[in-house]
């Protein structure tokens, strides 16, 4: 297939979504209400899209590769991102776990239930 790759996210309310994810997470967000808010994320197009009832994946719907997973950790932590920790992963006090193969990641819950992460890829 060729073009260029989008993400999409639902969300139940774009004023919310857009303190979070302009607000929170920082990213340089442009209006298209009603039905969506759209950021240029490291090239690639993400909507963030109003939909009547969002069905939040219990696995990551959106990562990005941090260069220093832990100065990312703080300072999200910093501005109220509260960090998943499941039980059995042997995360680290910031809530990051080390995969066997030497990437680090942090996941956290966007207001409606989206499981995003941070990567530090050792790749």
């Amino acid at each position: 297939m060729d073009g260029r790759l989008m993400g999409f996210v639902g969300v139940s309310d774009l004023d919310a979504a857009q303190e979070f994810y302009g607000g929170v997470l920082g990213l340089d967000l442009v209006d298209e209400r009603p039905f969506a808010l759209v950021a240029d994320v490291g090239g690639t197009m993400l909507r963030i899209t109003a939909v009547d009832v969002p069905a939040a994946a219990p696995y990551t719907v959106l990562g990005w590769a941090v260069d220093d997973i832990a100065a990312a950790v703080d300072e999200l932590a910093g501005r109220g991102v509260i960090f998943t920790r499941y039980e059995g992963m042997g995360q680290d006090e910031r809530g990051v776990w080390s995969a066997p193969g030497g990437t680090k990641i942090a996941w956290f819950l966007d207001p409606d239930g989206n499981n995003l992460s941070l990567a530090e890829l050792t790749v």
